[in-house]
């Protein structure tokens, strides 16, 4: 009988001596005891395969017995920046490239980030203001606008795909007669691009238009009474009122967009467009780790290279956020 409740009273006295412990902590100790399961988390599934990536990066392409190669500092980095093509996986080799594969892949995708990321913001913003506004038939238009961003994306690449087979794809001859595509669209490089942009743009405006939504609902609509009797405008209740307001959450859409965009790979593969059509940066890293040369070095590089592109977005983002914040004096 005493081995049985001697469990109890030991656990009771653990959590005593923890609580005391506790209490004792300042309120900013107690703060940071309190973030550190949030600290580990992130440590563990974010900075953990940043930095395996770093490493591997300054390590020789050549894996052997599961260990890295010999240690190359930033030889591989100089590769990329400086070389002429000699990375190129062979699903990247095409004549019409005459700019080292790196600048190309990058180019690819900043380029692709920002007109997708444009256009699904002012898509996203024209959506939102259809799904509020107050008219007969609104439960309709928004299952129209919510439904491509729920519909998978090799489903999607699969209907843009039909839309552009070469031969007998709906739109593949149309646009072929006034002058707009080639006979080839898929296996162009400039169709090819606008293509999967204008895909992405089509499936994830809904998502920039429900955080937009979100920015609309969250206006005090006293601002539009008081506009209303002094006579405004809409582009100026715009202008003033909306905008400024809504401005922090559209920053804050366009980030996570523009960090999605600048990983594209997926729309490229399902539309059957493909990498070595459109190279962007994440092809790149799929073709060299998975490619039959199994640069995984120069994977690494151009893996981090990523990560310095996106936190570039980020910072930019970051200080317009915190501007906004600043002129509506939240900040």
């Amino acid at each position: 009988m005493a081995t049985e409740q001697a469990g109890p009273e030991v656990s009771d006295g653990i959590l005593t001596r923890i609580a005391t412990w506790t209490e004792n902590l300042s309120e900013q100790a107690y703060a940071y005891l309190l973030l550190a399961p949030g600290f580990l988390v992130l440590l563990l599934f974010a900075f953990w395969p940043l930095a395996s990536a770093v490493r591997m990066s300054f390590f020789a392409d050549v894996i052997t017995g599961g260990n890295l190669g010999e240690f190359v500092g930033f030889s591989n980095y100089v590769a990329l920046l400086t070389n002429d093509n000699a990375l190129a996986p062979a699903a990247f080799v095409d004549p019409s490239f005459q700019t080292p594969i790196l600048e190309q892949a990058l180019f690819m995708t900043v380029l692709f980030a920002v007109l997708s990321v444009a256009g699904e913001t002012l898509l996203g913003f024209l959506y939102a203001m259809l799904m509020r506004a107050e008219y007969r038939g609104r439960r309709l238009v928004r299952l129209l606008i919510i439904l491509p961003w729920a519909i998978p994306i090799v489903i999607q690449g699969m209907i843009f795909f039909l839309l552009f087979r070469p031969g007998y794809g709906l739109l593949t001859e149309p646009l072929q007669q006034i002058g707009l595509f080639s006979s080839l669209p898929l296996n162009t490089t400039f169709d090819g691009f606008v293509i999967v942009t204008v895909a992405d743009i089509w499936k994830t405006s809904a998502f920039m238009a429900l955080l937009i939504l979100a920015g609309l609902e969250s206006v005090n609509q006293d601002l539009y009474e008081v506009a209303d009797v002094m006579g405004a405008s809409r582009w100026q209740r715009f202008r003033h009122i909306t905008f400024p307001l809504v401005f922090p959450v559209l920053m804050v859409a366009m980030l996570f967009r523009t960090m999605g965009a600048l990983r594209v790979y997926g729309i490229i593969e399902s539309t059957g467009v493909g990498c070595s059509t459109v190279p962007s940066m994440t092809c790149l890293v799929t073709q060299m780790m998975f490619g039959s040369a199994t640069l995984y070095g120069s994977a690494a590089a151009v893996s981090v290279l990523i990560a310095i592109v996106v936190g570039l977005f980020i910072t930019i983002y970051l200080g317009f956020i915190r501007r906004s914040n600043q002129n509506l004096g939240f900040a």
